[in-house]
């Protein structure tokens, strides 16, 4: 009982801390949904999923290490592992920094703009996510709220002075800065400070599972990356808007599936190493889970939310962005699914595995997701997405089953009535 009570503790941390973050992702989102439009909100997601290109680099060499081998480490060697990792998540936003300026000066205008704001927040705000990450490694999830309290109450004033001149460039400094802010607080909530000489050390020591995890983190984000760049192109940006303008509409369950992420492969290291046959049960357990609340939170959009509360939302883009609920959910469900088996990969660091069905279902997500852009738009797209991830999901767990076998005793009853199911 006292275990489940941690376990329940600790997710609820999760939660807790992934809603209050998607709290300032939606707050942002709605301010300049309905500020600047479809075009302007556009422009705007071309900077998000940008960064959340160098998010997923940073996580993968930095953080993501310091989940699997680190979570419930001693004192000692957390506060080491995590001052490396949180000065390679600097130099990772600094990289990113150089290189998104560079392009935002060359592009010009509008976008041009959005970019050379955000190679001015990319540090802070990866290292902002540093410590998110080796808070809940530590089993400090409580920590990581209040970080993320600190950031969405922060950007609440820079969000009103942006507002008095409304530029795309303003939003993502305020958006950043509040960022910035919030990784100051969490140096002195964690009390280590990031080791930049050591950063090398760290590649080197985990380059078995960074390297892997960075290429398949990127091939991911670069996958919806380019995603939305194609449909700019070939439908235009206010179809780019309508896309994140429902993806924004699933908010409160991607803060579900992203606090479950935070809590996952931290708990799934500790069920692998304290009962290894249970593994594939909890993995089970948690996927299936994840793909029935966001299938209940898409019924809610579909049935119970009126076009009224969806206008006084998102004004001009709650209109094409309703036309793309049902099959942004469905995706977002094949998500979930897919969160369960991800979270087992990650625990026994099964790397190769993962890194070679995160490269196929990526093309797949980009390939059929761009050729329904080029047959139906942002509508077309949404759906071609929605198959890919589906197919996907069944790529992901047949290749957890895979590794439950090389990993534990065939004999064992649970593992054979895991792998049936």
């Amino acid at each position: 009982m006292s275990g489940i009570r941690g376990i329940a503790k600790r997710l609820s941390w999760g939660l807790g801390d992934q809603a209050m973050s998607s709290l300032s992702n939606f707050l942002i989102g709605l301010v300049v949904a309905r500020e600047l439009g479809a075009a302007g909100f556009g422009v705007f997601s071309l900077a998000w999923v940008t960064y959340g290109v160098v998010l997923n680099v940073a996580r993968g060499l930095a953080t993501d290490p310091l989940v699997v081998r680190y979570s419930g480490a001693s004192t000692a060697d957390w506060r080491a592992a995590t001052s490396r990792a949180a000065g390679t998540a600097i130099v990772v936003g600094v990289a990113f920094g150089v290189l998104s300026a560079v392009a935002g000066l060359v592009m010009g205008g509008t976008l041009g703009g959005a970019f050379v704001a955000l190679a001015i927040s990319a540090p802070g705000l990866l290292l902002q996510d540093a410590w998110r990450f080796a808070f809940f490694a530590a089993g400090q999830g409580h920590k990581a709220f209040l970080n993320d309290t600190v950031w969405t109450v922060a950007m609440v004033p820079l969000l009103f002075l942006v507002s008095l001149h409304g530029t795309v460039w303003g939003y993502v400094l305020a958006w950043g800065g509040a960022g910035l802010f919030a990784a100051g607080y969490g140096w002195f909530q964690c009390g280590v400070a990031p080791h930049f000489r050591g950063v090398r050390d760290w590649l080197r020591q985990h380059r078995d599972l960074g390297s892997r995890y960075m290429v398949e983190n990127v091939s991911n984000s670069g996958a919806a990356q380019l995603r939305m760049y194609g449909l700019g192109a070939i439908a235009g940006l206010a179809d780019v808007g309508a896309v994140r303008g429902a993806e924004l509409l699933l908010g409160p369950f991607l803060a579900l599936l992203m606090g479950v992420s935070l809590f996952a492969v931290p708990e799934a290291a500790r069920v692998l190493r304290r009962a290894p046959h249970r593994l594939g049960k909890f993995c089970l357990l948690l996927g299936g889970a994840q793909g029935a609340a966001a299938a209940s939170w898409g019924l809610v959009l579909l049935f119970v939310v009126p076009d009224s509360l969806g206008r006084l939302l998102l004004d001009e883009v709650w209109a094409p962005a309703s036309h793309l609920i049902l099959p942004v959910t469905l995706s977002v469900t094949a998500a979930g699914v897919v969160a369960g088996a991800t979270a087992g990969l990650r625990a026994l660091g099964a790397a190769r595995r993962s890194l070679r069905v995160q490269l196929v279902v990526s093309a797949g997500y980009l390939g059929f997701g761009l050729a329904g852009a080029a047959l139906g738009g942002a509508v077309g797209m949404s759906w071609g997405s929605t198959t890919a991830m589906w197919l996907g999901a069944g790529l992901w767990w047949w290749q957890l089953r895979a590794a439950l076998r090389d990993h534990l005793p065939v004999s064992e009853p649970e593992l054979v009535e895991v792998s049936a199911r």
